[in-house]
């Protein structure tokens, strides 16, 4: 399991050097990739030395600079798609930071531009976010951040320990414009994740949820759905 510290640790890069990624480390995030696909039943794909997908104008508009490689997050339609894209592809930024690289999420914007052949996307799916992935210029900054209280509704009379880790592991997850709306209710049955109402509120919710996992322990609560 990750360490708080760990957690903490990792920000948010738009910037990055033009340094290879070692083969031994992409055999391992192929690997993750591998194994989150067919857990999510959706294609996420790692794209390497695309010069041309973050180039010109593009790129200075975003403050986005170097960034030759990149996961692109591909998956069938379906009413959970993002969640499930945010819970994954949080897994894969998580597994690059253990690496020692950086990563930053990006939304589909005009400061992307499709290489052909680049990766695919077959009948049935569509593309939704791109995580930047590589060595940055720097290591980030931390963001601020809400608090228990802000982010809990407590159903019951005592808050076991394991949800306290949950919920601080969730604080340092990585929400679009760092806007963290979302709320855990602790129930007599178990846990139930609320989302608020946002741009990417969806895969937000999936990124907090693997950080929540990971800081309370799967084998310590159940989901309400």
């Amino acid at each position: 399991m990750y360490s708080l510290e760990f957690i903490k640790s990792r920000h948010s890069v738009r910037r990055y050097l033009d340094k290879e990624i070692p083969k031994e480390f992409v055999d391992i995030l192929q690997e993750e990739i591998r194994q989150c696909n067919l857990e999510g039943n959706i294609n996420l794909q790692l794209v390497l030395n695309d010069d041309n997908a973050f180039s010109g104008m593009r790129a200075n508009y975003g403050s986005i600079k170097g960034v030759k490689n990149y996961i692109v997050l591909v998956g069938k339609r379906c009413k959970d798609l993002d969640e499930k894209l945010g819970y994954y592809g949080e897994r894969i930024v998580l597994k690059a930071h253990e690496l020692g690289l950086n990563t930053c999420w990006i939304g589909l914007s005009m400061l992307y531009k499709k290489t052909k052949g680049a990766y695919e996307v077959n009948k049935g799916e569509t593309k939704r976010l791109i995580i930047a992935i590589g060595y940055g210029e720097n290591q980030g900054h931390p963001r601020s951040s809400k608090i228990f209280d802000d982010v809990t509704n407590i159903a019951v009379k005592e808050i076991p320990d394991w949800f306290k880790n949950g919920v601080e592991y969730s604080l340092f997850a990585p929400t679009a414009t760092n806007q963290q709306k979302f709320v855990f209710e602790l129930c007599k049955d178990g846990v139930r994740l609320k989302d608020g109402v946002g741009f990417y509120s969806k895969v937000d919710k999936g990124i907090v949820k693997y950080h929540f996992e990971l800081g309370a322990g799967t084998e310590n609560f159940n989901w309400i759905k």
